[in-house]
Parts: structure tokens; C-alpha cells; sequence
């Protein structure tokens, strides 16, 4: 029932990570200083490779995106990474 649920909330009922996605949306963030000073925190480092909601979010190319252009997202982003802490 959990499982099914989980599946209606991601696009084609996949429940995997695409780590080449993330890893080249990370890297793409790591082009800001602000994500810079953020990643290599010890404090936030280890949810980038552990966290599944911070991995999920960072998948999605498009809201990393947003995140870079809008400063109301960046703040959200990091709003939302402290709440993973």
C-alpha cells in the first residue's frame, strides 16, 4: 500500500534515483559560490550522498534550475536542507 502510494507521487512509477542526473545537477550548483560554501559544510556534505529527499529534489533538472535563476527558490532549497539536517 506504502509502496503503491510512493509510486503515484513519481513520474512513471519509478521509485529509482538517476545518480548521473544528480551528480551533474550538483555539479552544475557547484558553479555558485553560495552552493560551494553550502557543500562543502560538513554539516550539509553527507545529504548529498545519503538523503534520499535531497537526492530526489536534486534529480529534478528543472527546479535546479530555478533554484541558480530565483533567489525566493535558492532560499527555499536551503530552507529545505536545513530541515534534512
Amino acid at each position: 500500500m506504502l509502496e503503491e502510494f510512493l509510486a503515484s507521487l513519481i513520474p512513471n512509477g519509478s521509485t529509482s534515483l538517476d545518480t548521473r542526473k544528480i551528480d551533474r545537477n550538483i555539479e552544475m550548483l557547484k558553479n555558485y559560490s553560495w552552493f560551494k560554501d553550502i557543500y562543502d559544510d560538513e554539516r550539509y556534505h553527507r545529504l548529498f550522498f545519503v538523503n534520499r529527499k535531497v537526492r530526489m529534489y536534486l534529480q529534478n533538472t528543472y527546479r535546479v534550475k530555478k533554484i541558480i535563476k530565483n533567489e525566493d527558490f535558492k532560499i527555499k532549497f536551503i530552507k529545505f536542507l536545513n530541515e534534512q539536517l
